[in-house]
């Protein structure tokens, strides 16, 4: 089991095959229904993602930004050449893993435009709330891509820029990242209402 464990490559590839085993016990019981699946793992993606995207968005916020003032000038490049990177990759595609799926999601079970409108014209309620959990999910996933990974790539050194630069840039990716936080609690409200109190 260690052998598994201690690399990251092998301990995904563990757990993809537990889910496929899942997959073997629901089709043994229940049969196979296309059309029903297809919707299912596009959520399950969908959830994947999210896990990922806002798992690390929270990572940032809760963690390494409180905690970057604690750590000694020279150990910093650690953190800002190596571990923000990675964890900025994971994040962007984390981000758009989350929204693809979703749109695709909405699209399968029949939604998504009734969602995107808000249920402008008498709607169902529950398109609603799932509408407003999209846009600001869509309006995160902008933050991310348009505003912060600029920002970051610039305050991180990943493209060239002046001291006074990388500052701002700094600054400004910190406060779009913390928008997304604050956005984050509202938008996971409005998921799971949609698909509980709906």
């Amino acid at each position: 089991m260690a052998a598994i464990l201690t690399d990251l490559k092998k301990t995904v590839i563990a757990g993809l095959i537990l889910a496929v085993g899942l997959f073997i016990l629901y089709y043994a019981q229940q049969g196979y229904s296309g059309d029903q699946f297809g919707v299912f793992f596009f959520r399950w993606l969908h959830v994947l993602s999210g896990v990922m995207w806002i798992g690390l968005l929270w990572y940032f916020n809760f963690v390494q930004i409180p905690n970057m003032p604690k750590i000694p000038d020279e150990q910093k490049p650690a953190i800002g050449k190596v571990i923000a990177p990675a964890a900025l990759w994971w994040f962007r595609w984390g981000a758009m893993g989350t929204i693809v799926t979703g749109l695709i999601v909405a699209m399968l079970n029949g939604y998504l435009v009734d969602a995107l409108t808000l249920s402008v014209g008498g709607g169902v309620a529950k398109h609603t709330a799932i509408g407003i959990g999209m846009w600001l999910g869509i309006i995160m996933w902008f933050n991310v891509w348009f505003v912060i990974w600029p920002n970051q790539k610039r305050a991180l050194g990943i493209v060239e820029a002046s001291a006074e630069e990388k500052a701002k840039s700094a600054r400004t990716a910190m406060l779009f990242s913390r928008t997304n936080t604050l956005l984050s609690f509202p938008m996971l409200f409005a998921m799971v209402s949609a698909q509980n109190i709906y």
